[in-house]
């Protein structure tokens, strides 16, 4: 009989973990959240819109357990506040996917509050979340969604790029630092993706189009990638992992 015990190595499984998702209503991170609760995770979410939650959290119990609160993390202490919620929920955090994100174009073409918006949610918004977790944690795992905007630069992307180019750096460093406390961080980054944020705009014919011909990805795409990641052994880490369309021009 084949002793087939080393062919793989072995796995961190996700069930009874309790993972934190931040703009987990729609697109990537609802696909994220709904992945990790049908592995048993229990999930807690937080979106800017009150029916955008509840429709994600309708789908995330279909396949397991999940709560969540609609929250602008732009706002002051909005970030805490949902943290706070989120281990009073599932009585600690193990994970956390730092996902809530908005598209931000050319600079030129963006007036000075829609600037410090952009900056709120996509940058500061990532920082002080991780800043969160690691409170709370002792152990366990953060995820950031990047882009790959931040290395195909372009006139239109300045703003978006310039950030996930600063996410990406953090990130790195932030694994250094974190590594010995057994808190691992990785970066995930998409390639053009059928999720709200970046299909405004596009005919919905023409995105299912696009995903049909693989020049477009779907947001599951991205979450088993983040499920790839958290489901490594404890001594590996994934640090950066790019996923793009196959037929794509990224």
């Amino acid at each position: 009989m084949t002793d087939a015990r080393d062919a793989h190595t072995e796995v961190t499984s996700l069930k009874g973990r309790r993972a934190i998702v931040s703009g987990g209503t729609t697109g990537i991170g609802r696909a994220i959240a709904v992945l990790l609760a049908s592995e048993g995770a229990h999930v807690f979410i937080c979106g800017r819109n009150p029916d955008h939650l509840a429709d994600a959290l309708a789908r995330i119990r279909e396949v397991g357990e999940g709560d969540g609160i609609a929250v602008d993390l732009a706002e002051p202490d909005a970030v805490a506040r949902f943290f706070d919620a989120g281990v009073a929920a599932m009585g600690g955090v193990d994970i956390a996917v730092i996902n809530a994100a908005i598209g931000a174009g050319g600079l030129t073409d963006m007036s000075a509050d829609e600037l410090r918006y952009a900056i709120a949610v996509n940058f500061t918004g990532y920082l002080m979340s991780a800043h969160a977790a690691v409170e709370r944690m002792t152990t366990g795992d953060i995820v950031f969604t990047g882009s790959v905007s931040a290395h195909i630069l372009g006139p239109s992307s300045t703003v978006y790029a310039g950030i996930k180019a600063g996410v990406a750096g953090f990130a790195e460093a932030l694994r250094k630092e974190l590594g010995p406390r057994d808190i691992r961080v990785g970066l995930i980054e998409p390639g053009l993706t059928g999720a709200d944020m970046t299909t405004t705009g596009i005919d919905r014919d023409e995105e299912l189009a696009k995903i049909v011909d693989h020049k477009m990805l779907r947001a599951e795409d991205i979450a088993a990638g983040v499920h790839f990641m958290l489901t490594q052994s404890r001594r590996a880490v994934v640090q950066q992992l790019t996923i793009v369309p196959r037929a794509g021009d990224e």
